[in-house]
């Protein structure tokens, strides 16, 4: 393991035997174990890194004349800025992950709810949810979202904004979509800006922007079923992947060719002809590995 590597798992006492032994080898190891008895004191909740810094740089400061001073003064700022980053992160945030085939409904302060989709994680702070009704997602999630101040969704595509509504958001790599059930959405992506009114879908693919329509009043993966319009296969390989914990082996066809329709999630033989008959693929299985070959 590398020297940052150490160090952080030596900030979060989760060093093995084998690690512990590399970490005391470090050439600053006495320098470490210095700053750690000078920031014993340390108390998270009532943190301030500039008070504590201050405090340190006086305490170093008496011992200048030793020669390990500026590199420990050094040290002492990176480490204090780790205990701080390391105390915001965990309390800033409540996350809720699921794993492959897993959904779960989570209950947010406000009475909000979320249901969320295989392979996904939603995060938001639980202490200053009343002045702030935001939410980081990785994944799929589909939102019912109580009445009050605005509601934000944020992800590494696009930002979704709304007051009290249903709506359903999709980030995956290469693929953002949000669906507007009821209620109104306002989708941010890059320097584009929409409103969603019901039965109005906002899809980018690989960049490309598409407006489209959804005559449903929710997702169908809330039914245990996935559906797509015009979709390239490999989004539709991806969410198989995702919703059956098997690997897919479609280096022999052309992931770029657009499906419509469905599959379900309860039976991997009934999803994987539902995808291969209409586009004139075979498949074979072995264990979880399924191979694509075109007919």
């Amino acid at each position: 393991m590398n020297r940052e590597g150490l160090i952080k798992k030596w900030l979060d006492h989760n060093l093995n035997p084998e690690e512990q032994k590399a970490f005391e080898g470090l050439e600053d190891y006495d320098a470490f174990i210095k700053l750690s008895e000078s920031i014993e004191g340390f108390k998270a909740p009532d943190y301030s890194a500039g008070i504590e810094y201050k405090s340190l740089s006086t305490k170093l400061k008496s011992k200048s004349q030793n020669n390990w001073f500026k590199p420990l003064l050094k040290i002492a700022a990176v480490l204090l800025i780790g205990l701080a980053t390391l105390y915001f992160t965990s309390t800033r945030n409540t996350e809720v992950k699921t794993d492959i085939a897993q959904t779960t409904s989570i209950g947010l302060p406000d009475a909000s709810t979320v249901n969320l989709n295989a392979q996904s994680t939603l995060s938001f702070n639980k202490k200053s949810w009343s002045d702030n009704r935001e939410v980081l997602l990785y994944g799929e999630a589909f939102f019912k979202v109580a009445k009050g101040s605005k509601f934000n969704v944020i992800t590494d595509d696009g930002k979704v904004t709304v007051l009290g509504t249903e709506f359903n958001v999709i980030q995956r790599k290469n693929y953002f979509e949000v669906t507007c059930f009821e209620g109104l959405v306002a989708v941010k992506y890059n320097f584009d800006s929409v409103e969603l009114k019901p039965g109005k879908r906002f899809v980018v693919i690989n960049g490309n922007i598409k407006n489209e329509l959804e005559s449903n009043n929710k997702p169908s993966w809330l039914d245990k079923e996935s559906t797509f319009a015009s979709r390239p296969l490999q989004l539709i390989i991806n969410e198989l992947e995702r919703q059956y914990n098997v690997s897919v082996d479609a280096s022999k066809v052309d992931t770029n060719q657009l499906f419509t329709g469905s599959f379900t999630h309860s039976d991997i033989d009934l999803a994987l002809k539902s995808i291969t008959l209409p586009l004139g693929i075979n498949y074979t299985k072995s264990n979880s590995v399924i191979v694509l070959q075109s007919e």
